[in-house]
């Protein structure tokens, strides 16, 4: 799938949940976010025919007050990869980027739909080309936006800021399941997913910036 189809269905899937809020949706948009009823909204939104478009619409109205989700799951702190709930169908993380990290180029296997609550996410797409990867494009995310991608997209993600980034990704799937693939930022070789690995750079990319925040001279 090219970058101009997940650029189109992205849109589709906007449109969607901009029309389901003007007519009264599921549930209006709330100036408070409760973690367990988030949770709850999306494992029924996953249930649809069109799973991904309903949880997409959730996400929406969530990070619609970036404030409350804030208050909720607390200011970011430390890059890592956090769990709000996982079973074989639904993942729900809450990721939070090192300032100008960059995760290697990856697979899914399950679609996947993104919303920035705090900060800057840059995702660049790839298509495979015969032993390699080549890009298609790219989608730079601020706060309140939502993407969404498809089972088979390969992306990588940058955090282009000098401080943390807060998203919420959503996965049709588990996780942290095993099957999935990493391509080499060097030479875009195809290998195994390393999960170790992926929270290694978490880690490595936290410990390169101070805590404090970044001033002028």
């Amino acid at each position: 799938m090219t970058i101009g189809q997940v650029t189109r269905r992205n849109a589709m899937v906007g449109v969607a949940a901009l029309t389901a809020g003007a007519l009264g949706g599921r549930a209006s948009a709330s100036a408070d976010f409760e973690k367990d009823r988030f949770v709850a909204e999306v494992r029924g939104a996953n249930r649809e025919s069109d799973a991904q478009a309903a949880v997409a619409e959730v996400l929406k109205r969530a990070i619609a007050t970036p404030a409350a989700v804030l208050a909720t799951l607390g200011e970011p702190a430390t890059a890592g990869i956090h769990v709000l709930y996982k079973d074989s169908g639904l993942t729900i993380l809450n990721v939070i980027w090192a300032p100008l990290m960059v995760l290697l180029p990856h697979d899914h296997n399950m679609w996947a739909t993104i919303g920035i609550y705090t900060g800057r996410e840059d995702n660049i797409t790839w298509r495979r080309a015969g032993s390699v990867i080549e890009a298609t494009g790219a989608a730079a995310l601020s706060t309140r936006d939502v993407l969404s991608l498809p089972n088979d997209v390969i992306h990588s993600v940058i955090n282009p800021i000098e401080r943390l980034t807060g998203a919420i990704h959503i996965y049709g799937g588990d996780f942290f399941a095993p099957g999935r693939s990493e391509w080499d930022a060097a030479t875009l070789k195809q290998r195994p997913f390393d999960l170790g690995n992926a929270l290694r750079t978490f880690r490595e990319a936290d410990a390169r910036f101070p805590r404090e925040p970044l001033t002028d001279p």
